[in-house]
């Protein structure tokens, strides 16, 4: 399936509110991972209920649930019910092709980003749809899969960093979203260092193998930038969204996620650049190449136009050449022969023109 657009037949005309998985299964079983805490208490578990955690929500401390997993709908459906949930907000959950963005609920704010990461087997980009949804108590995040690249955060509530421990679940959703967006530094990152390789390559030894790596990187770019671009949409109006679950001293640390995410698309937008001159270097390379070659072979070709002249009259046959009968004719004729070669190679020299 292409990596740009994936829309399925079965999905035209579908109620917006459709509970209905629009993704790629990527897990087999749904784990829910929920830490409850304030500054001073903590409690983490992953064997509890829906109906369990539900129950937190009313409490005065910061409640952030993570979902592993999208593809139960009824599990999805237990969850809209019991954190009181519109079905549009979880049906843009279960729609993972959707476009990154936020939208504003009576009860909710749902935020979506994609997850990047550059897989080392394949040497390509991976992509992760990653959803929150804020309230005043409860942050739930909803991922494809069970990952760790949100243990950081999880490892700082732990530690009990005051910051994340008594900033709220507006605080905790910039945490994992600076997370996000730090990713899509560290994977263009990554890809810049492998681009500047290809350079220095080039320069020394350019072959096919080169322009296989640098539409490569192409691609790749390209599709990393398919996911910053809306990214970068989402955040700024994150910034400027006047939502009743974002204080005001969070608003500055979305200001810093936006200077993040236009440095990953400025990044991202300046290698897209130097993959294109790396490809006018080959071109150029293999120009002046060609032409070094064309002109040693236009050389050759005119040094012995003339040998050829002299060789086809010394050789034609007629009876009476009055050249035959004289001793030193053959010797006279090479003399002739080399004494024009080098006098050409002389000339072609003087005029640079090898």
């Amino acid at each position: 399936m292409t990596r740009y657009i994936k829309k399925k037949k079965q999905d035209i005309g579908l109620s917006p509110d459709e509970l209905i998985f629009r993704g790629e299964k990527k897990t087999n079983k749904i784990l829910l991972r929920v830490i409850d805490f304030d500054a001073q208490n903590l409690t983490e578990d992953s064997t509890k209920t829906i109906q369990e955690i539900s129950q937190l929500q009313y409490k005065d401390t910061v409640t952030w649930l993570n979902v592993d997993g999208l593809h139960n709908t009824s599990v999805m459906k237990e969850i809209s019910t019991a954190f009181n949930l519109d079905t549009l907000v979880i049906a843009e959950v279960l729609n993972t092709d959707a476009r990154p963005r936020v939208i504003e609920y009576d009860n909710c704010t749902l935020i979506t980003i994609k997850m990047l990461m550059l897989s080392e087997k394949s040497n390509k980009i991976v992509v992760e749809n990653l959803s929150l949804i804020l309230t005043k108590t409860m942050l739930i995040s909803f991922q494809e899969q069970k990952g760790d690249v949100f243990e950081p955060v999880r490892e700082r509530i732990r530690k009990q960093k005051k910051r994340v421990r008594t900033g709220g679940t507006d605080y905790l959703t910039f945490a994992l979203l600076d997370i996000v967006v730090d990713n899509y530094l560290y994977v263009i990152s990554i890809l810049g260092d492998k681009i500047e390789t290809i350079e220095e390559n080039l320069l020394l030894n350019p072959n096919k193998n080169i322009i296989n790596e640098i539409n490569n990187y192409k691609r790749e770019l390209n599709f990393l930038r398919k996911s910053i671009k809306p990214a970068k949409e989402m955040i700024f109006s994150l910034a400027k969204t006047d939502s009743d679950f974002i204080t005001e001293n969070t608003y500055v640390h979305f200001k810093e996620l936006e200077d993040n995410i236009s440095q990953a698309n400025d990044a991202s937008d300046s290698y897209r650049e130097i993959l294109s001159d790396h490809l006018n270097i080959y071109h150029t390379t293999i120009t002046s190449k060609l032409n070094d070659i064309m002109k040693f072979l236009t050389v050759f070709s005119v040094i012995f136009i003339p040998l050829t002249f002299i060789a086809g009259i010394y050789g034609t046959n007629f009876e009476y050449i009055p050249e035959l009968s004289y001793k030193y004719s053959y010797f006279i004729m090479w003399f002739i022969m080399i004494l024009i070669a080098i006098s050409m190679l002389l000339f072609f020299k003087k005029k640079k023109w090898f």
